[in-house]
């Protein structure tokens, strides 16, 4: 049963997806001390506190991101410092701070996950980052295409480097290999998951094979 139900409050810009709240991922803080919570409806990410004796989460901040962007995920860089969230109704990614003592996200900047010029329209779904902390990958649906994002050694700073197609129509989820060697698609509208050599100098994903799944949408390795 459940222990504890947290509501989150708040609207956003865009009238049509933004009438109220939509938590779309949460997820624990690689220290395991913070869940967070992405919230598209917001336009915000909230942050609740463990308690480590019961395990029943408290509220501890929202941090805003910038009106209208559609927060959809978020993953952090495996050094635990720096946390991406990856919009859905721009396609943009913010890069944050993340601060696991007090629970602080702070927005760093923004970067897009399609080149200027794309003709879109493109919604972003899912973002991944390498376990060396070296490259990030986002799908886009609509674009149809994984973006790669190379990132400062530090996590702080991410670039566009290329785009590749992904194999597929509608990329809804992204799943990476724990040898970080791998990249597997799940593309709902053409029904099937695309997996991917990962170029261990550029991070650029090379099509290796796909798989029948009618409506992928969610890729789990075990």
């Amino acid at each position: 049963p459940a222990t504890a139900v947290l509501r989150h409050e708040g609207s956003g810009p865009v009238a049509d997806r933004q009438s109220g709240p939509h938590a779309h991922q949460v997820l624990p803080d690689p220290s395991g001390r913070w869940v967070l919570s992405v919230d598209l409806g917001t336009d915000s990410v909230w942050i609740h506190a463990l308690d480590p004796a019961t395990e029943e989460p408290s509220f501890r901040a929202e941090t805003a991101l910038r009106p209208g962007t559609g927060p959809r995920h978020l993953a952090f860089h495996p050094s635990g410092t720096h946390a991406y969230v990856l919009h859905e109704l721009e396609p943009v990614l913010t890069v944050c701070r993340w601060d696991a003592e007090t629970g602080t996200l702070e927005p760093l900047g923004e970067t897009r996950v399609v080149p200027e010029g794309a003709p879109g329209p493109s919604y972003p779904s899912e973002v991944v980052v390498a376990p060396d902390g070296r490259f990030l990958w986002a799908a886009v649906r609509g674009d149809d295409t994984l973006a790669v994002l190379a990132l400062d050694p530090d996590g702080s700073k991410a670039e566009l480097t290329a785009t590749v197609p992904c194999g597929g129509t509608w990329p809804r989820d992204l799943a990476l290999a724990p040898s970080g060697r791998h990249l597997y698609a799940a593309n709902e509208r053409s029904g099937d998951v695309t997996w991917f050599s990962l170029d261990p100098e550029t991070g650029v994903p090379s099509r290796a094979g796909a798989i029948e799944a009618p409506a992928a949408s969610c890729v789990v390795l075990g």
